[in-house]
Formats: structure tokens, C-alpha cells, sequence
């Protein structure tokens, strides 16, 4: 019998995705749970299993190809019947469509034949404009022999038909406006849902962002001790599990800047699920450090790296991307001091990370040069006042300027 696998919800809203890649082939034999291939989600990119085992009989969208959820993804031979056939005396060769009766030339069938893989389906070119319309595969409507219009009809009643979304047509863009020639780039996947993201905050949020900077030259020492221990280890060190447990330290004092906003109320969160935005080949990506408050931090330091890795490498599983209560994004790799960050909606606040630098600094009355590390706090003004958010900002940065708190992390 052929079954037809439709690509299922998998949760998060998703309502579409896009074919990475095939892994098997038409006429390909596949066990139950072997994986048919890959589909990228504006969330990551996701492993389909085959819900059966059996022969694979069409793949109904092409790699590249965009998918909505509920439609078919895969026809599978499973090896069931789905109709009896009773048994009739075969006097002569088997026709295209049954075993002829010598004396009355007519099908002796008791219900009626779907038609098998590989036979020709009897029908007239109104009939097959019926089922194309209808959604209804004609291969797979039973029929006595020729397929007439009242058999696909009571195919297309009989079951709930969830029809194919044609092919998107080559849309003609022209390469030139009147100033010059331009090149198009779809809006797709994570570029998509980043948009949306985007346009979600901007809609939802009242943001504020509060700046300020870190003398982080004792921290530069210390971690730069950790970094060769570290590396001993198999951790790669950043400065990132050491603001990760800073901003810990302020959402002791300060849980605000651990919440969000329901309906009529604020959430706060009492668990530590730190986002932790990566820069990815397809865009910006927010993996999900899970229980931050209750990692060491060379646990925090190797799942920071696993993480990125995974994001890079588009292995990312559904549930890295959920669950967060805040996000921390540094652009200080790629430059820059101070910037504006969007509050990765439902949460109250972000914070972002610039580029260290040496400054000519006064210090204890003296003159000296000293490394600063800029912070960019933007919180939703709904919920965190903007002395809360000074105050959560300070503490975070006060442990990181303090040598024995952060010696005491090791």
C-alpha cells in the first residue's frame, strides 16, 4: 500500500522548511526510523525519519525545494494492501487492468483495483485534469478498470487530501534598475526568521540601552593563566564564561533582568537559560546555555564552544534553541565598542559585548594604560527601570574588575 508521509510539526510554529538534502533515492528500500533526509527550519536544521519500512516510491519535492508542514514529503510502498481482490479463474494472460473472462470479456472483481506501480492507468485527459486539481494521485484511486470521475471524486471525499503546494515558478526579476544592475537574495530560513524576530521586538518591546566599561586588566591576566590550563584540558577559555557568571552575580541582586512579560504581569524567571548569539555562514543563530548557575566555569567555558560549533555546522537539535531567559551577544571580535542590541523578544534584556581596548586611564591617582571592555545593556523600559538596569550593570562589572572573585572561579 502506498503511504504518504507528510511533513510533520515540529514544533515552535514552524510552518515551513526547506530541502537540504535528500539521502535516499526513488526505489530506494528503507527501514522504519532511517533517516530520508534533511529539512532546514528558520529554527535549525532538522533529521526526518521514515515513519514505515518499505520502498521508497516518489520523493514529492526537490532538494532546495520549500515544504509547508502537512503536505507530502515521501510516498512509501509499506507492502500492505489496501483492497481485496477476490480470486477469478484465469482462462487467459492478465489484461492491463485485471484477468479477462473467456465468456463474458468482462472484470470479475469483487471490489475495486487499485491500480499497481509501473501500470498504466486507464483514464481520459478530463479525468486526470479532475484528480490533478483535486490533489488526488490517480495512480492510487481505485477504480474497474478505467478511472472515471466518480472515482476520484469519492477518492478526493473519502479522505482528508492535503494538496501539494505546486512548485514556485521562476519568478522573471530584473537584473538592472534604472541606475544599474542588481543582483537578488531571497529572504529565507534563518535570514527569515531573524527578520521576523526582528520586526517582533520592534513591535512588542520599549527598549533602553545603558553603556559603560570594565577595567578588566587584572581579568585579562588571570584568564590568560586559565587559557593555558585550560587548553590542557581540551577547554578553550574565553572571556565569556566569566561575564556569563558575572551576570549571574547581578541577577542575584537585580532578578528583573531575568524575566518577561505576560499578559498583565511579569515572569521572572528562576532558572539561568543564557542565550548565546553566534555569527554563522547563514546568519545569527542563538543557542541556549541551559542551568548557567549551576556550571563550573570550565562546564560553562566547553558548552559555549559546543554549542557555536554546532551552530556553525547546522547541527543545532530544537530544544538548544529553546528555553532562554537572557542573551549575551559580542561583536567584539569583529570590532566596535558600543551598539544598540534587540532584545531577543519574550526576554526583558540583552547584553553586548565590544571590543576590548587599551585606554589611557586615572586610577588611584595615577596615569596608566589600562584594558576596557564595553557593555551594552538594552532592557525593555516596561519592565526594568533604568536605575535597576545601572545597578545590575555595576555589579556585573565590579566583579568583573574584582582579581579574587574571578580567581576564585578557577
Amino acid at each position: 500500500m502506498a503511504y504518504e508521509f507528510k511533513f510533520p510539526d515540529v514544533g515552535e510554529g514552524i510552518q515551513e522548511g526547506e530541502i537540504v538534502k535528500w539521502v535516499v533515492k526513488q526505489g530506494d528500500i528503507v527501514k522504519a526510523d532511517q533517516p530520508l533526509g534533511e529539512v532546514e527550519t528558520d529554527k535549525a536544521v532538522v533529521e526526518i525519519p521514515s515513519p514505515k519500512a518499505g520502498k521508497i516510491l516518489k520523493l514529492h519535492v526537490k532538494e532546495g525545494g520549500i515544504i509547508k508542514v502537512g503536505a507530502v514529503m515521501v510516498t512509501i510502498d509499506d507492502g500492505s494492501k489496501n483492497v481485496k481482490e477476490e480470486k477469478v479463474e484465469k482462462k487467459d494472460q492478465g489484461a492491463v487492468v485485471g484477468f479477462l473472462d473467456t465468456k463474458e470479456s468482462q472484470i470479475k472483481t469483487s471490489e475495486k483495483k487499485v491500480i499497481s506501480s509501473g501500470e498504466k492507468v486507464l483514464a481520459t485527459p478530463a479525468v486526470r485534469k479532475l484528480a490533478k486539481d483535486l490533489g488526488v494521485d490517480i495512480n492510487l484511486v481505485a477504480s474497474d478498470g478505467i478511472v472515471t470521475q466518480d472515482d476520484v471524486m469519492k477518492e478526493f471525499k473519502g479522505k482528508e487530501v492535503v494538496k501539494q503546494a505546486p512548485e514556485p515558478q521562476m519568478k522573471k526579476m530584473k537584473k538592472y534598475d534604472m541606475f544599474g544592475y542588481v543582483d537578488h537574495s531571497p529572504l529565507k530560513g534563518v535570514k527569515k526568521a531573524m527578520a521576523e524576530k526582528m520586526a517582533e521586538a520592534e513591535e512588542n518591546v520599549s527598549p533602553v540601552t545603558f553603556m559603560d566599561e570594565a577595567d578588566v586588566s587584572s581579568l585579562a591576566v588571570v584568564r590568560a593563566n586559565e587559557k593555558e590550563r585550560a587548553a590542557k584540558k581540551g577547554v578553550r577559555m574565553t572571556y565569556l564564561p566569566y561575564i556569563v557568571k558575572a551576570v549571574i552575580e547581578g541577577m542575584g541582586k537585580f532578578p528583573i533582568l531575568n524575566s518577561s512579560m505576560g499578559e498583565g504581569e511579569v515572569i521572572v524567571k528562576k532558572y539561568f537559560n543564557f542565550g548565546i548569539a553566534v555569527d554563522t555562514p547563514n546568519g545569527l543563530i542563538v543557542p541556549v546555555l541551559k542551568g548557567a548557575n549551576n556550571k563550573d566555569l570550565y562546564a560553562i567555558a566547553n558548552e559555549i564552544v559546543e554549542l557555536a560549533d554546532k551552530a556553525k555546522n547546522k547541527k543545532l537539535d530544537l530544544m538548544d534553541l529553546k528555553g532562554g531567559t537572557f542573551t549575551i551577544t559580542n561583536i567584539g571580535v569583529l570590532g566596535g565598542r558600543f551598539f544598540t542590541p534587540i532584545i531577543n523578544f519574550p526576554e526583558a534584556a540583552i547584553l553586548g559585548i565590544g571590543k576590548m581596548h587599551d585606554k589611557i586611564v586615572v586610577k588611584n591617582d595615577k596615569v596608566g594604560v589600562r584594558k576596557l571592555l564595553p557593555f551594552s545593556l538594552t532592557y525593555d523600559h516596561r519592565i526594568i527601570d533604568g536605575a535597576e538596569a545601572a545597578r545590575f550593570l555595576s555589579i556585573v562589572i565590579s566583579k568583573l574588575e574584582n582579581e579574587k572573585w574571578v580567581k576564585g572561579l578557577r
